[in-house]
């Protein structure tokens, strides 16, 4: 079992930053994969950054450039640093884990994850 925890959500204007935290119930460094996903009503939840098991991070078209997933090991803790925010990155934010590797399809399959937090509200005003 895993519990996740988001938090740092809130309310920026565009072109603004926000780091949002997942603090996991144990640790996850090198054995689990964990992501950030996103989801607004009416729309299918869609991944946004992954670390995989071995360290690797992969991001979303959308990102180009402007966010960074990392993870602190001694805190249980992962991270998503939003810069350059856009209106368009108005959403729920939430924290998915899987043990092992990540799906290859992790971007559109959020399914293949099991475990996921309650989500942080990201908006974004132009």
């Amino acid at each position: 079992q895993m519990t996740l925890v988001e938090s740092g959500g809130g309310s920026v204007q565009a072109g603004g930053s926000l780091r949002l935290s997942c603090s996991a119930s144990k640790d996850f460094f090198r054995s689990w994969c964990m992501g950030w996903f996103r989801q607004v009503p009416g729309k299918e939840r869609e991944g946004v950054a992954i670390i995989d098991k071995d360290g690797t991070t992969k991001f979303a078209d959308f990102v180009k450039g402007r966010f960074t997933i990392s993870e602190d090991s001694a805190k249980n803790t992962l991270y998503l640093q939003m810069n350059t925010l856009e209106p368009e990155d108005t959403a729920m934010y939430y924290c998915g884990a899987r043990y092992g590797w990540c799906p290859l399809d992790w971007e559109f399959n959020y399914r293949q994850l099991n475990y996921w937090g309650q989500g942080t509200q990201v908006t974004v005003s132009s």
